[in-house]
């Protein structure tokens, strides 16, 4: 198997490749720039998905094969019936297009999430995002750079605020009733709405924003919203945990990732997480 660094540069590569189709799709000059969009359990699905999905596989396994790696791509997965296969250490988890919705409705928020999981956390992760020309990259134990067109330099989480000062960056979709008491209840009160998990942290390790919060009702983020964006945001200086303060799973079997994440700078994360905890239990009882 490559080592790490050798499987980075494939990855930042494969990053900026996948970028660049998703902006042909979303600036009209693809060779057939119609998204067709259709619906997969309530979620759009655009032509534009499925080609980003399809480039970043062949490429990744033309170049590092299928003897070492699983692959799990949001547009081929298939939730396996009856008996769960055993799946190899080490996984790539992806989403070819993270914030669809934004994609169609022309907000700019949109992602590519490319994470390597190895038995159940991330050790390496890429996330794009194609209207700002940005590409972030971290390594577990190697710091969170951002890449543009004059290079790479390291980039950290904001620090030093109060608590009343963190700016939270949240949905303008996914919302519900117990979310919005939340947010409402929270000591921090300034509040940002961006598209895609992977440009909510973008925002926070570029020290736009400090927080993120996602709460699962009838259905739940997945591995590939998580993993890549978790490790560029803790690589750079923050936390990303379920409200218990424990940390996320992958590849785990159930791809989808229920209850209460919190995603800080790190700097009140304890704090946060038991007052959300304690929010949510006010609102369960009024």
């Amino acid at each position: 198997m490559k080592d790490l660094k050798e499987i980075l540069a494939i990855a930042r590569e494969v990053g900026w490749g996948a970028a660049d189709i998703l902006r042909s799709y979303y600036h009209g000059t693809a060779k057939d720039p119609d998204l067709e969009v259709q619906y997969k359990q309530n979620e759009p699905v655009t032509v534009a998905d499925v080609a980003v999905s399809q480039y970043i596989l062949q490429r990744l396994q033309a170049t590092l094969g299928n003897e070492d790696f699983a692959y799990i791509s949001e547009e081929t997965y298939q939730s396996s019936s009856g008996v769960a296969q055993p799946s190899p250490p080490w996984v790539w988890i992806i989403d070819p297009l993270d914030g669809t919705r934004d994609f169609i409705e022309k907000t700019g928020d949109y992602a590519v999430h490319i994470a390597l999981v190895k038995e159940t956390r991330p050790v390496l992760a890429v996330v794009a995002v194609p209207e700002a020309k940005k590409l972030y990259y971290a390594t577990k134990g190697g710091g969170t750079f951002v890449e543009t067109c004059d290079g790479s330099v390291p980039i950290q989480v904001s620090s030093g605020k109060r608590i009343e000062d963190l700016t939270l960056v949240v949905s303008r979709s996914h919302r519900n009733q117990r979310l919005d008491y939340l947010l409402q209840n929270l000591p921090c009160q300034n509040h940002k709405s961006v598209g895609s998990v992977g440009c909510k942290i973008a925002t926070i390790v570029e020290q736009q924003a400090d927080i993120y919060i996602s709460l699962s009702g009838k259905s739940a983020p997945k591995d590939w919203d998580m993993a890549a964006p978790e490790l560029i945001l803790t690589e750079a200086g923050g936390k990303f945990t379920h409200f218990d303060v424990t940390p996320l799973h992958y590849n785990t079997g159930d791809i989808n990732q229920w209850g209460g994440l919190l995603a800080s700078n790190g700097e009140y994360h304890e704090v946060l997480c038991k007052e959300a905890e304690r929010i949510l239990g006010q609102f369960e009882h009024s």
